[in-house]
């Protein structure tokens, strides 16, 4: 933590709530990026002060969560969340808190959090506090719930999705009582939204062990999205060699899904999930490619290109060199250098053109086709004076 210090508004923000009598640390995951020695994209603040006195000691701050105690300072167009110490009530959704007290002293806010290496605070002067093992754990490489894990996973099923992720994203090992509490409360995920599950597991697959999705799938958590219990899904392994995109990954986990018979319909699974619609599209259409032959010549890959477009195509070809090994990006990246046309905004001849030969409608259309569907294969004829010699001789084709 010696060579990481937080930055001069952080400290500014620090610095002002003490000189008005109030306590405050840093807190939660910027507290554990600096322990890894890895520098934190967002600095939280948290302090004995309430919301409304945060607020006068920051005229312009934001109450973005006032209901929580949160008041977000704005300085120099950077931003810090600054949050009351506080305890929480049940969680009858097994999400969110029905009630929030706010207290005064640090470790019982520490108390509520998830994961020790999220429970530790650091003082303004730099001193660690860490009530709950966490920069031990951080040592062990482990993650653990504070307290009792099965209560932590009844308060938000979201932090079993979490662990998972941490331990995939920082390469740590899982504590054996977190993990069986997972297996224990699995069911309870089905209670989460699909838009929050959706967040965790795209955020999973972009790390270097994408595999553990299958993890994830294994035991339970994923249940309401497929159309049998899931499994250890290892070769998503070979995921982790794809590009950090989350189409690329999005569209792996989809091929290895539909291969296992764990998800009858790639469009049904990424809906539910409540995935964009040009995902979706293109993890449809891509599992399609990859579900038939593979294109052997240059013409079959610009037909490919232009039915389902250069995104959807490139990444099923990464997808399946991943996957299954080979060279089918290779191969593509060739067919779009050489610069030959294959989708009609390059073809030599416009259908104004055609129209000037008298073709209409229908007749026009179909010309327009076969005229894209000639150069596919005969590139080199792909000119305008030819092309328009060939619409014009219609009554020979």
């Amino acid at each position: 933590m010696d060579n990481i210090a937080p930055p001069k508004y952080v400290l500014q923000v620090l610095r002002s709530l003490k000189a008005r009598g109030y306590v405050a640390y840093l807190v939660g995951g910027c507290v554990r990026d600096m322990a890894l020695g890895v520098h934190p994209n967002d600095w939280d603040i948290c302090t004995s002060a309430l919301p409304e006195q945060v607020l006068e000691v920051f005229p312009g701050a934001r109450p973005t969560g006032i209901r929580h105690g949160t008041v977000t300072v704005d300085i120099n167009s950077r931003h810090v969340e600054v949050t009351t110490f506080r305890s929480e009530g049940e969680y009858s959704d097994h999400r969110h808190p029905n009630t929030v007290h706010f207290v005064g002293e640090l470790t019982t806010d520490l108390s509520r959090r998830d994961f020790t290496i999220n429970a530790m605070a650091l003082s303004p002067d730099g001193l660690l506090l860490d009530p709950f093992g966490g920069l031990e754990d951080i040592r062990r490489r482990c993650i653990r719930c504070v307290g009792q894990a099965p209560r932590r996973f009844e308060e938000d099923a979201l932090r079993m999705f979490r662990a998972l992720r941490f331990s995939a994203r920082l390469d740590f090992s899982i504590a054996e009582d977190t993990l069986e509490a997972i297996r224990e409360k699995a069911s309870l995920a089905s209670s989460l939204a699909a838009e929050r599950v959706k967040d965790e597991v795209g955020k999973t697959l972009l790390t270097k062990k994408p595999e553990t999705v299958g993890r994830m799938a294994q035991l339970g958590l994923l249940d309401a999205f497929l159309v049998k219990p899931g499994e250890a899904l290892p070769e998503l392994s070979a995921a982790a060699s794809l590009p950090r995109k989350a189409l690329d990954r999005w569209m792996a986990l989809c091929l290895v899904l539909s291969r296992r018979g764990l998800i009858s319909d790639v469009r049904d699974f990424l809906s539910s999930l409540k995935l964009d619609s040009r995902s979706i599209r293109c993890c449809t259409d891509g599992v399609s490619i990859l579900s038939g032959p593979k294109p052997s010549n240059a013409p079959e890959w610009k037909r490919l290109l232009c039915r389902m477009g250069v995104d959807t195509v490139s990444c099923a070809a990464r997808c399946l060199d991943a996957l299954d090994g080979g060279s089918s990006y290779k191969e593509l990246k060739a067919v779009l250098k050489s610069g030959e046309c294959f989708t009609m905004k390059h073809l030599a001849v416009t259908g104004d053109d055609l129209a000037e030969l008298g073709l209409r409608g229908r007749e026009l259309g179909e010309m327009l086709a076969f005229l894209l569907d000639y150069v596919i294969d005969y590139p080199a004829n792909n000119r305008r004076e030819l092309l328009l010699s060939l619409a014009g001789n219609t009554e020979e084709l």
